[in-house]
Parts: C-alpha cells; sequence; structure tokens
C-alpha cells in the first residue's frame, strides 16, 4: 500500500506541476491589457506603462510565473489587480460558500442516487427499474439552471419557503442552509440521475459474474447476494462518477451561482475574467485543478480500499 500512494503523489506533483504551467501560459496569451483596461481607453500611454510596472506586469514572464508558483506553495496567490486586495482572501470567503454548496449537492445527489439504482437494478425489467430508468433520463435531459429557475418560480416566489437569491453568511447557520438548498437541489438532481444509471448497469453486470451466481447457489437469495457481494463490487465506476461529480460542482457552478446570485469561486472567476484580473483568474484556476486532482488521488485510494487487487496492478 506504501508504493502504491508514494505513485500516486508523485503523479499528483507532476499533474499540479504541468498544470500551473498550463493555466499561466494560457491566461497569459489571452487578449487584453489588465491596466488598459483598469484605466479606460482613453488613458495615456505613459499613465497604462506606469501601472503595469506598479502590478509587475512588465517583469518578464518567467519571472512571473516562478513567482507565482513560489507564492502558493506558501499560500500566498498575490493581489488582486483590481480589487488590490490579496487574493487567497477572496478565494476563502467564497470557498466558504462554494465547497459547502458542493458538499451539500454532492449528498444529495448520492442519497438520491443509491436507493434509486439499487432498486433498479434488483427490478430489471420490472416497473420499478422503467420507472426509475424514465426519471433519470429526465433528469440528464434537463439543463440544470432551466430547473433552477423553476425552483425559484416554485418555492421562492410562488410558495415562499425558500430565498430566492443570496448568501446572508454563516452567522445564522439555519438562514444560510436554506439560502444553498435550492442551488444544491439543481446542482444535484441531474447528477443523482446519472450516478444512479451507472450504480444500475455496474450492479447489473457484478449480478451476472460467477461469484454471484456461486452465492446464489448457496442458499443467499437475490437481494442478500445483491448488498453482501454484488454492491461492493459495483461500487468502482461509482466512485470513479462521485469523484467527478465533485470536481465539477466545485468547479463548474458558475451559472447556478448567477442564477442564485451566490458571490461563490464561479462568478468570481467570472467576474474576473471580465475584468481582465488575470492573477485572481490564474490562482482560482489552479485552486480548482488541484481540487480536481486531489479528488482523483482520494478515488485512487478508495479503489484501492474497496478492491486491494489494484494496489499489485499499478
Amino acid at each position: 500500500m506504501l508504493a502504491y500512494l508514494s505513485r500516486r503523489l508523485t503523479s499528483l506533483i507532476l499533474s499540479l506541476a504541468v498544470a500551473s504551467l498550463v493555466i499561466f501560459l494560457v491566461v497569459e496569451v489571452a487578449p487584453g491589457d489588465p491596466a488598459s483596461y483598469m484605466l479606460g481607453i482613453n488613458a495615456q500611454p505613459d499613465t497604462v506603462e506606469a501601472l503595469r510596472d506598479e502590478l509587475g506586469l512588465n517583469v518578464p514572464r518567467y519571472q512571473r510565473y516562478l513567482t507565482w508558483v513560489g507564492g502558493m506553495l506558501v499560500g500566498d496567490f498575490g493581489t488582486s489587480y483590481t480589487y488590490r486586495t490579496e487574493v487567497s482572501g477572496m478565494i476563502a470567503d467564497r470557498l466558504w460558500i462554494s465547497l459547502p454548496l458542493a458538499l451539500f449537492a454532492l449528498t444529495l445527489s448520492t442519497l438520491i442516487a443509491f436507493p434509486a439504482g439499487i432498486l433498479a437494478a434488483s427490478r430489471r425489467g420490472k416497473p420499478a427499474d422503467l420507472g426509475v430508468m424514465a426519471a433519470t433520463q429526465l433528469g440528464v435531459a434537463i439543463p440544470n439552471f432551466w430547473f433552477a429557475m423553476l425552483l425559484v418560480l416554485l418555492f421562492a416566489i410562488k410558495l415562499r419557503w425558500m430565498p430566492s437569491g443570496g448568501f446572508p453568511g454563516w452567522d445564522d447557520p439555519l438562514q444560510a442552509i436554506k439560502a444553498l438548498t435550492l442551488p444544491a437541489i439543481a446542482l444535484a438532481l441531474p447528477q443523482a440521475a446519472i450516478l444512479a444509471r451507472v450504480l444500475r448497469s455496474s450492479l447489473i453486470d457484478a449480478l451476472g459474474e460467477d461469484y454471484i451466481r456461486t452465492a446464489r447457489a448457496k442458499g443467499l437469495s437475490r437481494g442478500q447476494a445483491l448488498w453482501r457481494h454484488g454492491l461492493r463490487n459495483a461500487l468502482i465506476p461509482v466512485l470513479t462518477i462521485i469523484g467527478l461529480q465533485f470536481s465539477f460542482l466545485l468547479a463548474g457552478a458558475i451559472i447556478i451561482e448567477q442564477v442564485f446570485y451566490l458571490p461563490g469561486l464561479g462568478r468570481l472567476i467570472f467576474q474576473s475574467i471580465s475584468q481582465r484580473d488575470l492573477i485572481v483568474v490564474e490562482s482560482v484556476v489552479m485552486l480548482l485543478v488541484f481540487a480536481v486532482i486531489m479528488v482523483n488521488f482520494l478515488t485512487d485510494l478508495a479503489y484501492a480500499l474497496v478492491d486491494p487487487r489494484l494496489r499489485r496492478r499499478t
């Protein structure tokens, strides 16, 4: 297990190094000058150059890259060009919205998907299976931003059970959770549909294996064989989907945050791109890439725990 862990850690470090270089180069070659954007189109060239010197944009790119990476290693993400505040503080403020939202949505999707997937697999070809598959097909087809607007119209405007948008902060946890409930549902249901379909397919494949037939021959019912043997062996693809979903929910909730006016990481990226605040864009994207790579790393460890044979294969 230690050798397996060391190989995965090496892969993680190399992936982060390559990702940081790619992110920096892509953002740097994007059109538009932050100093010109901040000063406006009527700014004098010498004024623009002075601001570029102040922001450190006239320093060679390789020096800026090394400074940026070195700062991140000690928790210093630099200073925002637009707001003139520490990027780390801006990220921390918004992470306390995006991270709970992602965890909330992932929890909801898992709680919905597992019973639905297990029910469909255990009742294959029966009305319960057909009903679950029809519901999941609908969940995959409906765009989450459209579903989010329906939730706002029903629960916020008509019934007035939930707030329609904004975030009150964590001083009142109950109000904060209420503010995140509708966004979490809008994010969770499409992901639950995907996860339920993957779990159903994986369980059906597992139920056709020889070890399941052996368990049935020893006297176990179909349900007992599914719970004792089939579910654990069907978890490998499910864990992959859960890992990918968490990464998506953390990094890809830009539209939902716009619908509900949530000041999270997605909205911060959107605003920073429009304002050409390069240091913020680079730092937030790098943080999200780190989250994706770390989730994949933890998923690999979960694979090894679920199926010890994988430790010897890689």
